[in-house]
């Protein structure tokens, strides 16, 4: 979804992940978790922490601050994961991503929502739909279909089937 195809108000769930706000599409989060146990999988890659059994399903937890190139997420009372629905090459998968904390779902007017950043050619900002104006602070609008990789989601994937 790019910032041209923005044309109605929509909800997002904002989330921080350090000192920064972001957001998702409520449309693509299924619910809201505290963090619990999570089980380490060998062979996967860094920013996913393991998986954790939702009602009997398998689902993988993945660091959104080390996707992002941040420190660790350290567990505190704030702590949840948000489980999202991503879609890659007509395929939906279930991921757990784990939030510093699940701020509020708010609506943003597409006049509210300026284009992602570009920053020369090389810096990759797909993952961005946007950023939301919120008083006088940016929120990183996500694409969470983009922010991962195709080859990351299978690596991911891989590591619930083994």
């Amino acid at each position: 979804m790019s910032i041209a195809r923005i044309t109605e108000t929509v909800q997002y769930l904002t989330f921080k992940l350090d000192d920064e706000t972001f957001a998702v599409d409520v449309a693509k989060v299924r619910e809201i978790l505290d963090f619990s146990t999570v089980t380490k999988v060998p062979q996967t890659p860094d920013f996913m922490r393991g998986v954790i059994n939702l009602r009997g399903s398998v689902v993988p937890v993945v660091d959104m601050r080390l996707k992002f190139g941040m420190s660790e997420t350290e567990k505190t009372v704030d702590t949840c994961i948000i489980v999202l629905e991503i879609t890659l090459d007509n395929e939906t998968a279930v991921v757990g991503a784990l939030a510093d904390s699940v701020q509020e779902v708010l609506e943003l007017e597409p006049e509210n929502i300026e284009p992602a950043p570009r920053i020369g050619t090389k810096l990759n900002t797909d993952f961005l739909v946007g950023m939301g104006k919120q008083n006088e602070t940016f929120i990183m609008i996500l694409n969470i279909d983009k922010v991962f990789t195709l080859d990351e989601l299978s690596a991911v994937q891989e590591g619930v089937a083994a």
